[in-house]
C-alpha cells in the first residue's frame, strides 16, 4: 500500500448509512416472500422487489410497512457489506476523520412495533464491532441521524465533508448539496445508475473493495 501525503491527511469522509454500508437486501427479500408479496425467484435486488411491490394494489403502503419492520424489529438479520470493515480501518489507521451520516427518523409511520429506528441501528452496529479499536474503529460520537434528507446535508457542510459516499444518487442533485464535497455514488447494481449522476460529476463504485482503492491505492 503506497504512502498516503499531508493533504489526504486533510480529508473528512462523510458515509451513508442504510443500504451504503448495511446490507438489507436478503432480508428485504425474505420478508417480502414470507408476507406473498413476491416469488421465491425474484431476485434479492432491493430496487427489483421494491418495484414488484409496487405494482400491487396497495403495493405503496406494502413497501412501507416492510421497509419499517426491516429497519426496525428485524433489523439484526442484515449484514455489514463486504468491504466496509477494511475501509473503516484503513481510515483509523491513516487517522482520517469518517463520520457516518444518515436520512433516519425515530420512528416509522407504518411501524406496528413502535421500534426507535435510531436505537435499533445503535444496537447493530454496537453488534458488528463498529465502535471497538480491533472493530471498525468509528466514534459513536461520529455518527449522526437526521429527521430529512436538507437536515442530512446541512450535517455535511457543518462537519467540514469533503467527501461523501451514498447509495442514492438522488443526493447529489439536491441544489443544496455543497458544490465542494466530491461525490461518490456507491452502487451494487450498475445498471441502476442515472447519466444525470454521471454529468453532475459523481465517481460510481460496484463493491468496497473499488473505494479503498480509489482513497487509499491498495494493492493486492
Amino acid at each position: 500500500m503506497e504512502n498516503m501525503n499531508s493533504n489526504d491527511m486533510d480529508r473528512i469522509i462523510g458515509v451513508d448509512f442504510d443500504n451504503t454500508i448495511v446490507n438489507y437486501e436478503d432480508i428485504v427479500h425474505r420478508v417480502a416472500v414470507q408476507w406473498g408479496l413476491i416469488q421465491l425467484d425474484v431476485g434479492k435486488n432491493k430496487k427489483n422487489i421494491r418495484d414488484k411491490i409496487r405494482q400491487l394494489p396497495g403495493g405503496e403502503v406494502e413497501w412501507q410497512r416492510l421497509q419499517a419492520v426491516v429497519y426496525g424489529s428485524r433489523m439484526e438479520e442484515a449484514r455489514l457489506i463486504d468491504g466496509v470493515q477494511v475501509f473503516f480501518q484503513l481510515c483509523k489507521q491513516y487517522e482520517i476523520r469518517v463520520h457516518i451520516i444518515s436520512h433516519k427518523t425515530e420512528f416509522a409511520r407504518f411501524d406496528e412495533t413502535g421500534a426507535n429506528l435510531r436505537v435499533v441501528a445503535m444496537a447493530w452496529m454496537k453488534k458488528n464491532r463498529f465502535f471497538e479499536t480491533d472493530g471498525l474503529g468509528l466514534l459513536q460520537e461520529s455518527v449522526y441521524f437526521e429527521p430529512s434528507r436538507q437536515e442530512k446535508i446541512e450535517r455535511i457542510k457543518y462537519l467540514r465533508c469533503t467527501h461523501f459516499i451514498d447509495d442514492l444518487e438522488e443526493i447529489f442533485f439536491e441544489n443544496s448539496f455543497p458544490a465542494s464535497v466530491e461525490k461518490i455514488l456507491y452502487t451494487p447494481h450498475r445498471q441502476d445508475i442515472s447519466r444525470q449522476v454521471i454529468s453532475r460529476g459523481a465517481r460510481v463504485f460496484t463493491r468496497w473493495e473499488e473505494i479503498c482503492d480509489y482513497f487509499f491505492n491498495a494493492k493486492d
